[in-house]
C-alpha cells in the first residue's frame, strides 16, 4: 500500500521529489493519506507515557500495515524514542510519516531542529516526511531541512482558533479586526489559498536553487522563525554543506 517516492534532485537539504507522479514537497489532505491509527500524546508528558504511546502506535501500525500507506512518528519531546519509532515503522513497511506534536515543535526552535534533521539522517532514501499544523512562515525552512509536505488540514485547524494565516504572519481575528463577518469555511478557504501560495513559492524558489534565499526572507517573520534558522545553521553545518552546492 505504499506510495513510491523518488527523489528527483536537492536544493540544500530540501528535497524535490515525486510520490505517485506528483511533485514535491507537496500538499497532503488526510482524506488522501490511508494513515494507519496510532496512540497520539502531549509533546510536554512523563517519558512513561511516551514510551507507552510509541509501543501503541507500533503495535496498531503493524496490524494496519496490509491497508495503510502512512504512520504517525510519536515520542513526544524525547528524541530516542521518535528515532525508534522511525526504525521500527521502517521495518515494518512504512515509508511514508506524519510527523507528530508539529504545532509545539515550532515553539520549540532547537528540538525541532534536531528532531527533523536527526529523523532525515535515520530515514531510508525511499522515506519521506509530512509536516502537521505548519504555520505558513516556516513551511520554507522545513521544506529546506528535507519535510517533504504539509497537511492542509492545518488550514481548518487554524480557522477553528479564528486565525489567518499569510505567508508571513499569523494573524488571530479576535484582536486583528481584518476581515467584517467571516465565516469560518470563508477562514478556513483563505488559509488553503495561501498554503497553496507558498507550495508555489518554494517549488519556484527550488527550481532556481535559491530556496535558502526565501528561508532567509521568512526567518524575520517571528522569533521561532529566526531562532530556527540561527540554531539550524550554528549546530548543524555539516547537514546543510552535504548537499549544497559549490558551483
Amino acid at each position: 500500500m505504499i506510495k513510491k517516492f523518488e527523489i528527483k534532485s536537492h536544493d540544500g537539504p530540501g528535497r524535490i521529489g515525486k510520490i505517485d507522479g506528483e511533485v514535491t514537497p507537496k500538499l497532503f489532505s488526510k482524506n488522501d493519506l490511508k494513515i494507519a491509527p496510532n496512540q497520539g500524546s502531549a509533546y510536554n508528558i512523563d517519558r512513561e507515557i511516551a514510551e507507552f504511546n510509541v509501543k501503541e502506535t507500533l503495535r496498531l501500525a503493524k496490524e494496519h500495515v496490509d491497508e495503510c500507506d502512512t504512520a504517525v512518528i510519536q515520542g513526544s519531546k524525547y528524541l530516542d524514542l521518535r528515532i525508534e519509532c522511525l526504525k521500527e515503522l521502517q521495518d515494518i513497511g512504512y515509508n511514508g510519516f506524519i510527523i507528530a506534536n508539529g504545532d509545539s515543535l515550532l515553539t520549540n526552535p532547537r528540538d525541532l531542529v534536531k528532531l527533523v534533521v536527526s529523523l532525515k539522517k535515520e530515514a531510508k532514501k525511499t522515506s519521506y516526511f509530512i509536516f502537521s499544523f505548519t504555520e505558513l512562515s516556516f513551511m520554507p525552512i522545513l521544506a529546506y531541512m528535507g519535510i517533504d509536505g504539509f497537511l492542509t488540514d492545518s488550514a481548518n485547524y487554524y480557522s477553528h482558533l479564528n486565525i489567518l494565516q499569510t505567508p508571513t504572519k499569523a494573524y488571530d481575528l479576535n484582536s486583528y479586526k481584518i476581515y467584517d463577518n467571516l465565516t469560518r469555511e470563508e477562514l478556513e478557504k483563505k488559509n488553503l489559498e495561501n498554503m497553496e501560495f507558498v507550495i508555489r513559492e518554494i517549488h519556484a524558489h527550488m527550481k532556481n536553487r535559491s530556496l535558502r534565499n526565501l528561508v532567509e526572507e521568512r526567518s524575520g517573520t517571528t522569533p521561532q522563525n529566526i531562532s530556527t534558522l540561527k540554531i539550524l545553521d550554528r549546530t548543524q553545518m555539516d547537514y546543510l554543506l552535504e548537499y549544497t552546492q559549490l558551483f
